[in-house]
């Protein structure tokens, strides 16, 4: 009732799931510029409202992720940033995130998926991981269908297999039951979804919020014109 949501992967377990008890979620920020802009607010105070319900969030921040650059709603390839940078903006994250949520590792967690990203052996994870993932399905996808026209570098099509990654990853370590996301996530978040059931036999949902975009319309972003 308060236009939080945008769509889900299935309604109403998600309304049954968060009605019942506990869930445990959460929203990824990548660190790629050195603040969180408005368009991110609507989803900081969903994840703070459901806090105050009971839930517990996990706010990622994405210094693995970061390093390779998110293509959704993109026309061209992000800037490739630096080690140093990273962590810059990844400290200014956590500060902000931190005046909305409690994160004190019972009630709220603070995250970084370079802690198991940076980790990974390229061969063995194309095996248990990358075999899960249909190309053709992956190219119906919003995020690169506008790239393929003007060039889809190698390093991006990896990003939705490593987002879908955090997701089974979070859910063996936390529990965690349900991704959160703007709606510009949506193929991605369906990919964790669809990887997390089939890795661990069990139930887990995503849900999106509406996108807050800029006077002319376009998503805002940490690195465009005027965020």
């Amino acid at each position: 009732s308060r236009g939080y949501v945008q769509q889900s992967t299935h309604p109403e377990e998600v309304g049954a799931a968060l009605d019942a008890g506990p869930v445990t979620f959460y929203i990824g920020f990548d660190p790629t510029g050195p603040s969180l802009h408005v368009g991110h607010l609507m989803q900081i105070v969903l994840m703070a409202r459901l806090q105050q319900q009971g839930h517990r969030p996990i706010a990622l921040v994405g210094g693995g992720t970061a390093r390779v650059g998110d293509p959704t709603g993109r026309t061209d390839l992000r800037q490739m940033l630096t080690d140093e940078q990273i962590a810059v903006h990844s400290a200014a994250f956590r500060r902000q995130l931190e005046r909305f949520l409690v994160l004190d590792g019972e009630r709220g967690l603070l995250v970084d998926n370079a802690d198991w990203l940076l980790e990974l052996k390229y061969i063995p994870f194309l095996r248990d991981i990358g075999r899960q993932f249909s190309v053709n399905k992956m190219l119906t996808s919003e995020a690169y269908k506008m790239r393929l026209e003007r060039g889809l570098s190698f390093i991006e099509f990896n990003y939705q297999i490593l987002q879908a990654y955090d997701f089974l990853e979070l859910s063996r370590r936390q529990g965690c039951q349900l991704q959160i996301g703007g709606d510009d996530q949506w193929g991605n978040i369906i990919a964790g979804v669809d990887l997390v059931r089939r890795e661990q036999q069990t139930r887990v949902w995503g849900l999106t919020t509406p996108l807050l975009t800029t006077a002319s319309g376009a998503k805002m972003g940490k690195t465009a014109a005027g965020a």
